[in-house]
């Protein structure tokens, strides 16, 4: 789904940027320090290669003319519910092999902003003056004057110190937390390094603008949306924090990088196409500010009660005036039986002792490593009917773990371990997520542990996205040469298959197991290993999944006994995500999100798509919007719903 995305991202820039060699080092042109000033890159062949091979930008592709219709209309900017607003790539004018000019920099940041999301600034006196806003407030505030004009300076004390404490009490909790959240941003802040004026700079993530040429490699964050442009760029990236895909997505030339998304392989130029508010975390972001704009569950329940108080005391009041004036009682003790009627009539304790009460939560779960950022969140939270639940880290560790192996006939499943690992990269930065599992899984099996460092690599060609294999040629403690390979399972057999015919019992087997894996929602690799001069043998498959945490089935049931159901929301595969939620117990109703379309109900009319979202059990490939959709029809249901996850 992420590299359809990709694709998506491709199209909606239209023309083609003009590319970076791939002979280009990125991690030679590396700024030595986290200074704003940077060396000029060192001129060499080596960079006069690449400054040969980069062509200058022409403008505009036709392509993109005939896409958008109007190429001359420069505020005219393409939108795609997946990838954001992407500017026109005839906007950017970006000569790739100089970058942008510190003018032409200041004139984007200018135009566009910084790259950070918007956020509103509250204002602390209105946000302390809000906790005197409401129906039991207004009373009591009524209350108030009532006793100061009768200098009943007693009740009048009593009314403004519990008035003053509900305030105090909410504002100091709900400041303190938003205070944690802003540290947390700070120590979070990135760094990027840009090509300008011919030169790299590693500048602060909130400066980099679109049209900006930025260098990422094993380990960078990507800090805006963006296009590849290097020639045969080879990238594999985590998009987990948005797709909730647990594998990394393969990137080439002309794919999409999104904001956040960190790079686990590869090394590659991308120039920037969406900052800030623009980028697809940015639109996602928009979704949750909408959706958390209101006033809250318990909140509203409170106000309702507050409003009926109101009500009857105000009809009480009037039975009083309207019996009070046929009896001729003074202005006074009229407003004497006003005061004691409002007094009475309305729980004038009821906020503070509620504040108070929730903010004690509020410190329970800070030592919980909890944040809340309002207090009405927390009684809400004990309401809730539906949980819905991203899958990646939250129901599961997000870590690859390697399941019960598939072992040809008389093969050896220690062989079959040893022959995968000896087939794993030996760089340790940026370590590929299935070597990393690979790695973990040898203590299960120890005589290939013990033995596997004492061969010796003579050649490792990582992942080729053609013959989609990795192969390793290593000498054996005994001195003989094995070619030990692994990789997309048919891809692995077809290289046996080459060699010689395999027998029809085992070529069926292996076929069958990579089905019923592929059924599962299992990462399967195939292994085979080539000994001297002898024939290429197939070992076996290794299938490998995102395993659920020990304790997530367990809190499932807790749930579900306490009356609350769950659904799973994730940007992982069907079969994945099936697999997954029939290991949890969720049940197995776990559907495609493009059954719901991004505007929420897809093809279906009516209430059918309330229907069919109320009895799924999870969805599968989902955006930011749809689970925002499938969250609005829940709560169009009448359901209270809370989400957790990304």
């Amino acid at each position: 789904m992420a590299e359809n995305t990709g694709h998506v991202g491709s199209a909606a820039l239209g023309t083609s940027i003009p590319p970076l060699s791939p002979a280009t080092s990125a991690r030679s042109m590396r700024c030595p320090s986290a200074a704003a000033a940077c060396r000029q890159p060192p001129i060499t062949s080596h960079w006069w290669r690449m400054r040969r091979r980069t062509r200058t930008s022409d403008g505009p592709d036709p392509r993109a003319r005939a896409q958008d219709g109007h190429a001359e209309e420069e505020e005219e900017e393409e939108e795609n519910p997946a990838t954001g607003r992407v500017i026109p790539e005839d906007q950017l004018q970006t000569d790739t092999r100089t970058g942008l000019t510190e003018q032409e920099v200041a004139v984007r940041r200018k135009k566009y902003g910084l790259n950070q999301m918007r956020e509103e600034k509250e204002n602390l006196i209105l946000k302390f003056l809000g906790y005197f806003i409401g129906p039991i407030q207004f009373v009591m505030e009524a209350a108030a004057v009532l006793a100061a004009g009768l200098e009943d300076w007693v009740d009048f004390g009593v009314i403004c110190a519990l008035l003053l404490l509900n305030a105090a009490v909410g504002f100091i909790q709900e400041y303190q937390a938003g205070s944690i959240v802003d540290e947390l941003k700070k120590t979070l802040a990135l760094k990027a390094v840009v090509l300008r004026d011919g030169r790299l700079f590693e500048v602060d993530a909130p400066d980099v603008v679109p049209g900006d040429i930025l260098q990422i490699e094993e380990g960078t964050i990507i800090p805006a949306d963006g296009r590849i442009v290097t020639e045969d760029a080879f990238l594999q990236v985590d998009q987990s924090a948005i797709t909730g895909e647990s594998l990394a997505v393969d990137k080439h030339k002309g794919d999409q990088c999104y904001a956040s998304s960190g790079v686990k392989r590869g090394e590659a130029f991308v120039v920037i196409t969406a900052t800030g508010d623009n980028t697809f975390v940015g639109r996602a972001a928009a979704l949750v500010n909408q959706a958390s704009s209101g006033t809250g569950h318990f909140t509203e329940v409170l106000n309702g009660i507050g409003t009926v108080l109101l009500v009857l005391v105000i009809l009480t009041n009037l039975v009083v005036w309207v019996s009070s004036f046929y009896r001729s009682n003074g202005i006074v003790k009229i407003l004497e039986f006003t005061l004691a009627i409002t007094i009475i009539g309305v729980p004038v304790g009821l906020p503070a002792v509620v504040t108070t009460t929730m903010a004690v939560g509020a410190a329970y779960l800070a030592k919980k490593k909890a944040i809340v950022q309002k207090l009405s969140a927390i009684e809400s939270l004990a309401g809730v009917e539906i949980l819905c639940s991203d899958k990646t880290g939250t129901l599961t560790k997000n870590e690859l773990s390697l399941a019960e192996p598939f072992a040809v006939e008389g093969v050896e499943p220690d062989d079959l371990m040893l022959t995968a690992c000896l087939a794993d990269s030996r760089e340790r930065k940026g370590i590929d997520a299935i070597d990393k599992a690979f790695l973990k899984a040898l203590r299960f099996y120890p005589r290939a542990k013990s033995v596997l460092s004492k061969y010796k690599v003579i050649e490792f060609h990582p992942f080729d996205p053609v013959s989609k294999k990795v192969q390793a040629i290593v000498e054996s403690p005994q001195g003989e040469r094995i070619i030990c390979v692994k990789g997309a399972p048919l891809f692995v057999l077809k290289t046996v298959e080459e060699d010689h015919a395999i027998p029809e019992d085992v070529d069926q087997a292996y076929k069958n197991k990579v089905a019923e894996f592929a059924t599962r929602g299992f990462r399967s690799l195939g292994v085979a290993r080539k000994r001297g001069e002898g024939q290429w043998e197939i070992l076996g498959i290794m299938p490998c999944s995102d395993p659920p945490r020990h304790d997530t089935a367990r809190t499932i049931n807790e749930a579900k006994t306490l009356g609350l159901s769950i659904k799973m929301l994730t940007g992982d595969a069907v079969g994945i995500a099936r697999e997954t939620s029939r290991q949890l117990g969720l049940g197995t109703n776990v559907y495609n999100a493009e059954r719901l379309g991004l505007g929420g109900g897809g093809d279906m009319p009516g209430s059918e798509v309330y229907d069919f979202v109320e009895a799924a059990d999870g969805f599968a490939e989902v955006f930011p919007q749809h689970k925002y959709n499938v969250v609005e029809i829940l709560q169009q249901r009448g359901y209270l719903v809370a989400m957790t996850g990304d």
